[in-house]
């Protein structure tokens, strides 16, 4: 469809009620979806109890992470499996998380420049939000744009992770399945050996696979996956991949293990579930807590002013703000 630009001041549209957009969230009106999406972005508290709502009608979506440093190929590995799933007849969603740009506070929409051709071909959904200073790889509205995504019968849902390096491990709390992406020729062994989101994945994938190094980094990391599972507890043995792609080279084969990990996990998907609830639970007390001193900053300041006079711990003040008693430290 091309869109043409009027001389004509565009038609606003009457406010709909997120309410009123529940339903048609539920019968996977695009255009409700991605309204919804955009008021959990933008933290409108009129929005909160239509979320509740479909929050209660997801939990079907099988959500899969793919997280990796910089520059390992990310959004190019997700347009090849929105195409790859979408040939099995899957229902794509993807939510991209990029960074924010230092003007705007939006995001640097690179991943859905990357994604569009991919996306319109299969009619998959895919949103990039930015991170807005929120650490760990993730957007505070994430994981509510997955609950939409899954109400709305969209599986699997990718989450593309902002990829900042060692400590973007957030996504492990809000997918069930991992891909960690490597690239030939970012690092030594050592550095990514000791590098935390390697030790996350469920699966290894090494992007590039044409170029002559890759070979290195999958015996490299095949090396370090035989000393043992990288989850504790689990018997899933993490596979290490390479893949293109841009030729589509073992595409089809990452596919097939992120399919084969879903099955794999049917037993402990409660389990995990919990773990995803628990961490969304503390993440929103944690939200809160922030936003009602950002709101209201006299009470906040107050307790400033004598952390900075040393009149008072930090430890103290913050119980003080949270309503709590000192004996809770001790």
């Amino acid at each position: 469809m091309t869109a043409f630009a009027s001389s004509r001041p565009a038609r606003r549209t009457a406010y709909v009620p997120s309410a009123a957009l529940v339903p048609e969230v539920l019968k996977g009106n695009v255009l409700a979806v991605a309204r919804m999406i955009s008021r959990a972005e933008a933290g409108y508290a009129e929005a909160a109890e239509a979320l509740a709502e479909i929050y209660r009608h997801g939990g079907k979506a099988h959500v899969l992470g793919i997280t990796g440093v910089p520059g390992a190929g990310k959004s190019t590995l997700v347009a090849a499996l929105i195409r790859a799933f979408a040939a099995d007849g899957h229902k794509v969603g993807v939510v991209a998380v990029d960074p924010s740009s230092p003007f705007s506070g939006g995001a640097i929409l690179g991943d859905r420049v990357r994604m569009s051709e991919a996306a319109q071909s299969c009619q998959a959904f895919v949103r990039s939000m930015a991170t807005r200073g929120h650490l760990g790889g993730l957007a505070r509205a994430t994981l509510q744009a997955v609950d939409v995504l899954d109400a709305s019968g969209y599986s699997p849902i990718i989450i593309e992770t902002v990829g900042v390096g060692q400590d973007e491990v957030e996504v492990v709390t809000a997918a069930h399945t991992i891909v960690v992406l490597s690239a030939p020729g970012l690092g030594d062994d050592i550095q990514a050996i000791k590098a935390g989101i390697l030790e996350i994945a469920d699966i290894h994938a090494v992007s590039k696979s044409d170029r002559p190094d890759a070979s290195a980094t999958v015996a490299a990391l095949r090396g370090m996956m035989s000393l043992g599972p990288a989850r504790p507890g689990s018997d899933w043995q993490t596979p290490v991949l390479p893949v293109s792609s841009l030729s589509g080279e073992r595409v089809e084969e990452l596919k097939d293990a992120i399919s084969g990990h879903w099955d794999h996990i049917s037993g402990e998907l409660r389990e995990r579930e919990r773990s995803i609830g628990r961490t969304r639970i503390l993440g929103t007390a944690r939200q809160l807590f922030q936003d009602r001193f950002k709101r209201d900053t006299d009470e906040l300041e107050s307790h400033v002013q004598a952390v900075a006079d040393r009149t008072m711990d930090p430890a103290a003040a913050a119980c003080l703000l949270l309503g709590w008693d000192n004996e809770v430290l001790a």
